[in-house]
């Protein structure tokens, strides 16, 4: 308990720093720029990145590093024993190759859907049980799968994307992500690439990545999971994925669904080489 509470503080403390620095590089918050507000923005996020220990999302690692080694579920088991690519247990490195298809599980996986995986066939948890609300609402912690998934994305962190996608089965996931990636449908006849299909976008004064620029894409997609300040909790991908589902007002995209991994691949492969940062600091 004492470690949310200095969870909820230290994001309070977070926002409050945005204001701050925003006020310090002279901008009124009712008639700022986006530009402007970006500058004030990318300034505070400076300022953090010059301390390595304050980015929140570092307690949730901390978080998911304990549950992998703890026994836990039905069969009372760790997931030390979890593979995720490299051999079972082997996690430095591991996010650098996901998503790949395994060959005991029959399909392609990304990080989050491999963890579950072990969850339900190792630890002997129900899938279903894990995934019917597997996202945090705001001021929430994020879930214990998804405290591990940040906890493994650090392990690789420095290390570059290097996914293959040389298995057939990996080819169709990608060709699937690129094609939901384009595909317009919906109320709002909306697609990811509506928004992040060109440079100089924006919602609700938000910047939005070009995700089609290599540069871009290496730069932004290895952040996740990442601490949004606005949320004041850490997001995985695949909770960002259903939440821009969501804004879209698409039908939910179930997490671990071939969809969604689809999705994952695609990204990872438009950055392909770029670093892993994660756990990253988002607005």
């Amino acid at each position: 308990m004492k470690r949310y509470r200095w969870h909820r503080t230290r994001a309070c403390l977070l926002t409050i720093g945005v204001l701050v620095t925003l006020a310090f590089v002279g901008l009124p918050l009712g008639a700022a720029e986006p530009d402007d507000i970006d500058k004030g923005l990318e300034s505070f996020r400076a300022m953090l990145r010059a301390d390595p220990w304050a980015n929140p999302a570092l307690l949730d690692a901390d978080r998911g590093a304990a549950l992998w080694m703890e026994r836990r579920g039905p069969k009372k088991v760790s997931l030390e024993r979890c593979d995720l690519g490299l051999g079972p247990g082997v996690v430095d490195g591991a996010m650098t190759q996901l998503p790949r298809y395994f060959r005991d599980a029959g399909r392609v996986m990304d990080l989050e859907t491999r963890l579950l995986w072990c969850m339900e066939t190792l630890q002997g948890f129900e899938a279903s049980a894990l995934t019917q609300k597997p996202h945090p609402a705001a001021n929430e912690p994020v879930k214990e799968l998804g405290a591990i998934a940040t906890w493994v994305a650090s392990r690789s962190a420095g290390k570059a994307f290097a996914v293959s996608f040389s298995h057939p089965r990996e080819r169709a996931t990608l060709a699937l992500g690129e094609a939901l990636f384009h595909r317009r449908s919906g109320p709002f006849d909306f697609s990811c690439a509506s928004c992040h299909g060109a440079g100089g976008k924006r919602i609700r004064r938000q910047g939005l990545a070009h995700l089609l620029d290599a540069g871009e894409a290496r730069r932004v997609v290895g952040e996740w999971p990442a601490y949004r300040v606005s949320t004041a909790n850490v997001m995985t991908l695949q909770h960002r994925l259903y939440d821009c589902y969501w804004q879209m007002r698409m039908p939910e995209l179930k997490l671990g669904s071939e969809a969604s991994v689809a999705l994952v691949s695609y990204l990872v492969k438009l950055a392909e080489g770029g670093e892993i940062a994660a756990p990253g600091l988002k607005r």
